[in-house]
C-alpha cells in the first residue's frame, strides 16, 4: 500500500508540513496561556489542571492527536531534507550565499532536539517518571497541586537552565516556520514576506519570554510555595 498522494510530492509534503506545525503551535501558545496562570497563584493554574484531568478519554484522544502530528512534521520535515540534499549533494563553497537563514539550515537539529526535549518534559510533569513524588503532591482542596509541582521543578537549576534552552531551541525553529508559512502554501509575494518573516520573529519573541518568564521567576524566588 503506497503513500497517500500528498506525500508523493514536495509541494504536498511542504503543506503537510505547514498544517501539522500549525497545530502544534497552537498547542505551544495554549499551553504557555495555561502555564501562565502560576502567577496568578495555586488556585487558578490547580483549578485549570483539574478541569483538564476531568476531560478523561478526551484528553487522551487530544495527546494522541497532537503526538500523531507531531511525528508526521518530524517524518515529513526529514523526508523534505533527505530529498534536499539528493539535490544538492555538493555543498555551497561559501555559505554566507545561500538565501537561507542560520533558523533555517538547523531545523533538522533544532527538532530533534526540541523532541528530546518533549519526551523529557512529559516524563518530568505529566508522567512524574523522573519525580515520582510529584504525582502525590495534593492542595488544600484534594486538587494535583500543579502550582507546587512546577515550583519544585524549576527550583532546579538544572533543570530550569535545560528548559531555557529548549525554549530557546524551540524558538529558534518558529522563527523560520511561522515566515515560511506563505511560501510552503506557494504564496511568495515579495512584498508580504517580509511582514510574515517579521511577524514570525515578534510571535516566537513573545512566546520566549512567556515561556522563560516561569523558571525564572521560582528561581529568583517571585513565585515560591506558600
Amino acid at each position: 500500500m503506497g503513500q497517500p498522494e500528498v506525500f508523493q510530492s514536495s509541494i504536498g509534503k511542504k503543506a503537510v508540513a505547514a498544517i501539522t506545525g500549525l497545530v502544534l503551535f497552537g498547542f505551544v501558545v495554549g499551553h504557555l496561556l495555561g502555564n501562565l496562570q502560576i502567577f496568578m497563584g495555586p488556585g487558578p493554574i490547580n483549578a485549570y489542571a483539574e478541569k483538564l484531568r476531568h476531560l478523561g478519554m478526551l484528553l487522551w484522544a487530544v495527546r494522541f492527536f497532537l503526538l500523531l502530528a507531531l511525528m508526521i512534521h518530524i517524518g515529513v520535515t526529514l523526508q523534505l531534507a533527505r530529498e534536499n540534499r539528493r539535490a544538492r549533494p555538493v555543498p555551497y563553497k561559501y555559505q554566507d550565499t545561500i538565501q537561507a537563514t542560520k533558523a533555517s539550515r538547523t531545523m533538522i537539529v533544532s527538532g530533534i532536539g526540541l523532541f528530546a526535549f518533549i519526551v523529557y518534559h512529559l516524563m518530568h510533569f505529566t508522567l512524574c517518571t523522573t519525580n515520582p513524588e510529584f504525582a502525590y503532591l495534593k492542595d488544600s482542596l484534594g486538587r494535583h497541586d500543579v502550582y507546587a509541582m512546577m515550583v519544585l521543578g524549576f527550583k532546579n537549576p538544572v533543570v530550569s537552565t535545560a528548559y531555557v534552552v529548549a525554549i530557546g531551541a524551540l524558538c529558534f525553529h518558529l522563527t523560520h516556520g511561522l515566515s515560511s508559512y506563505p511560501q510552503s502554501f506557494g504564496f511568495n509575494n515579495e512584498n508580504c514576506m517580509p511582514v510574515f518573516q517579521y511577524l514570525g520573529y515578534a510571535a516566537a519573541f513573545l512566546i520566549f519570554v512567556g515561556y522563560v518568564s516561569i523558571p525564572v521567576a521560582v528561581l529568583l524566588n517571585f513565585v515560591k510555595l506558600l
